[in-house]
């Protein structure tokens, strides 16, 4: 087996297989690929031995390419802004570490978050670079994430949000639903939608199941417990609007707001509160909750 590349300040690299092409070095074939990423920065991270080959050698300005070449490299976004809110860890141990995410807070990185992710920070304050996240919540969501720590364990605990063995709940403030009974079950088929990043609901056989529940009545907004019982992207945020009660914040559903820095006065009112499932090693019932409140 090969070594896989190592962790630089704990943070393993990302990989890029080359696609075929007429380039003459790594280098001219990572500019070609990664468009938005300047020459002068893929030298600068060579420089600092941040590219490496698949034996986890340091590449140079000058190492031939080959099809299919299998390099490793560290993302970096220049000047990345910093999220002003911090992260609360619930839970650690050697196979599980639960933490409290903050609205606007990334789980991973993506696009102009790196560093400014759940997952980064994690791994520093931790000390581990083997952390993965068994799932995921929007950056604009806040409230618990749970992350494996040893990869030894992570498929027992992967399985259990395949498998559906794990009881996720939220809360969300949204609109009065003054008509609807309760508790009310939610079934459609979400599908993309445009642009790329929203989704929809579409005529078609329901691949998506929400449980709603009100938690509390008040006279502008009511407090939802939401119960996902599939995992559709942007599915909690797509029920309600759908039901006429779209939740406090959104800017995305029912209809796409402008572009504009976070208005961090101004969240999404969606917060993941708990997660509950029977140990895959144990036996023993696990509950987490969030301490967070919208």
């Amino acid at each position: 087996m090969l070594p896989s590349a190592p962790p630089v300040a704990g943070v393993r690299p990302s990989t890029v297989h080359l696609p075929p092409g007429s380039w003459s070095t790594v280098l001219d074939a990572l500019c070609a690929h990664f468009a938005t990423i300047s020459r002068a920065q893929w030298l600068d991270r060579i420089a600092r031995g941040l590219v490496l080959d698949r034996q986890g050698v340091a590449i140079t300005a000058g190492t031939p390419y080959s099809p299919g070449l299998r390099i490793h490299y560290h993302r970096e976004v220049l000047d990345e802004a910093p999220i002003p809110f911090t992260e609360t860890l619930l839970h650690v141990d050697d196979h599980l570490v639960v933490a409290d995410k903050p609205h606007y807070l990334p789980v991973t990185p993506a696009g102009e978050y790196v560093e400014q992710t759940l997952l980064r920070r994690l791994i520093h304050r931790l000390g581990n670079a083997d952390l993965v996240p068994l799932h995921r919540i929007d950056r604009a969501t806040a409230g618990l994430v749970l992350f494996s720590a040893n990869p030894a364990s992570r498929a027992a605990y992967q399985s259990l949000f395949r498998e559906r063995r794990i009881d996720k709940r939220y809360e969300a403030l949204a609109p009065p639903l003054p008509a609807s009974g309760f508790p009310l079950q939610r079934r459609s088929r979400i599908v993309a939608g445009e642009p790329f990043f929203r989704m929809r609901e579409a005529a078609g056989e329901p691949n998506s199941e929400t449980r709603i529940e009100v938690i509390e009545r008040g006279e502008s907004c009511w407090r939802y417990a939401l119960q996902p019982i599939t995992g559709r992207k942007h599915q909690l945020r797509v029920h309600m609007a759908a039901l006429g009660a779209p939740i406090i914040g959104d800017t995305l559903y029912p209809a796409l707001a402008e572009k504009s820095a976070d208005d961090h006065l101004r969240p999404l009112k969606l917060l993941a509160h708990r997660l509950a499932f029977i140990d895959p090693f144990s036996g023993e019932p696990r509950r987490f909750a969030s301490r967070l409140r919208l």
